[in-house]
């Protein structure tokens, strides 16, 4: 289907056409012209909308598929059909399975699974074996299947040296280690962010301590062993300062931030809603704004959904019994905008788009004429509005669901296959 996309704001820093409002023309999945105005021949569908913007497609860090294994949760199909809807062209999967994505084999069941779908899945070998942090999986053979990093999703490893091992080890395959934060010795049985609002329901808090604790400790290693590690979800003014600090001395660490963390904080907790109960936690709003700085300045390079589906039977129980997590990826960038506004549209599409292209040694998505389509439409002016009718997870684990949110996905354009909204 060839697509003519109608005066769109050109949100791309590789490109020449960078802020520009032009016409683009799609043809066959290549990007045939850009121009002031363009009037093709022939059959196509016309795409417009008031405050229309075009990104490189965006690619979301942190989801998990929950197939093979749980699938009454997720499947790979409703994983991709979600991610398109939130106007992503490429989706990053950690191990939430069974069996584990410790192997070649759940590797290659990944891909072939996903092979040919408008959404690019990535997934993510585990460190360690069957994500339990006790033996190194095998890295090597996961990699040579097409697993383009490596982590054990929120199991955070206690062991400092098996971290120094998986970093020395990654580097050898030219990879990198996805280290989630959380010393769970001080977390333990913590139910939220640990403060004045945690105090007042009489919740066992989790200290800002535990994810800085672990940082500090990990980076400290990246700066013994060598290797590159990425720090999937920070969450605290006290982190943020820890990696604005390593990455001053020169370590080579990234780090990504859920985006429901850059937009509300732990006082939505007062009515004990457990679509709120997360992990990493909603934090205080001074954490908040230290994220959206962070985000501002470059020091948080990736925005990322942290897509979690769970079913009723996990959510709908008294908090401290409940699971963490939520789905996000239809409201990410909602989530995103809504924290950090309309003036920082810019950064905010690089955050959702090329920094993870960089981080996973992809090659950034460039608009130019000529080259392939990779694309995500959507809007900073329009709502999103996520019902039972549109929602494609098969969870229906979010706070959001009838919430009017800043922004709008039109859709994506993958080469030949597109997802308009």
């Amino acid at each position: 289907m060839n697509i003519l996309i109608k005066q769109a704001r050109i949100l791309n820093e590789s490109s020449s056409f960078h802020n520009k409002t032009v016409d683009i023309f799609v043809e066959s999945g290549i990007i045939k012209e850009i121009k002031k105005s363009i009037q093709p021949k022939g059959n196509y569908k016309t795409i417009e909308a008031a405050g229309l913007c075009v990104s490189a497609g965006w690619v979301d860090m942190q989801a998990v598929s929950c197939d093979p294994g749980y699938e009454h949760k997720e499947s790979l199909d409703t994983l991709v059909k979600s991610a398109a809807a939130g106007g992503f062209t490429a989706v990053c999967i950690h191990n939430y399975n069974q069996p584990s994505l410790h192997s070649k084999s759940q590797i290659d069941y990944i891909l072939n699974q996903t092979a040919g779908k408008a959404v690019q899945v990535i997934p993510f070998g585990t460190i360690t074996v069957e994500g339990k942090g006790k033996d190194l999986a095998e890295m090597f053979d996961m990699k040579s299947a097409g697993a383009m990093a490596f982590s054990d999703y929120k199991h955070p490893i206690k062991d400092a040296g098996m971290i120094l091992r998986a970093l020395q080890y990654a580097a050898n395959v030219n990879s990198l280690v996805i280290a989630h934060a959380n010393e769970e010795s001080i977390s333990h049985g913590g139910q939220m962010n640990e403060g004045e609002v945690s105090t007042s329901l009489g919740l066992k808090g989790i200290p800002a301590l535990a994810e800085e604790l672990m940082i500090e400790r990990n980076l400290s290693i990246l700066e013994y062993s060598g290797g590159r590690l990425h720090i999937p979800t920070i969450s605290t003014k006290g982190s943020v300062e820890l990696i604005k600090k390593a990455k001053s001395a020169g370590l080579p660490v990234t780090c990504g931030v859920a985006s429901v963390n850059l937009y509300i904080d732990d006082t939505v907790l007062k009515d004990f809603d457990t679509n709120y109960k997360l992990d990493p936690p909603l934090r205080t709003k001074k954490d908040v704004q230290a994220l959206r700085n962070a985000v501002e300045s470059g020091i948080i390079d990736v925005i990322v959904s942290d897509h979690l589906p769970q079913d009723i039977e996990s959510k709908e129980l008294e908090f401290d019994l409940a699971d963490a997590g939520m789905i996000n990826l239809q409201t990410s960038f909602s989530c995103a905008l809504e924290g950090l506004k309309e003036k920082n549209l810019e950064v905010l599409v690089e955050c959702m788009g090329n920094n993870a292209r960089k981080i996973l040694g992809m090659e950034p998505v460039r608009i130019e004429e000529g080259h392939s389509a990779n694309l995500t439409l959507f809007t900073a002016q329009d709502k999103t509005l996520l019902t039972e009718k549109n929602n494609h997870s098969k969870s229906r684990n979010s706070p959001f669901f009838g919430k009017a949110l800043q922004g709008k996905v039109l859709g994506m354009i993958h080469g030949a296959k597109s997802v308009f909204n």
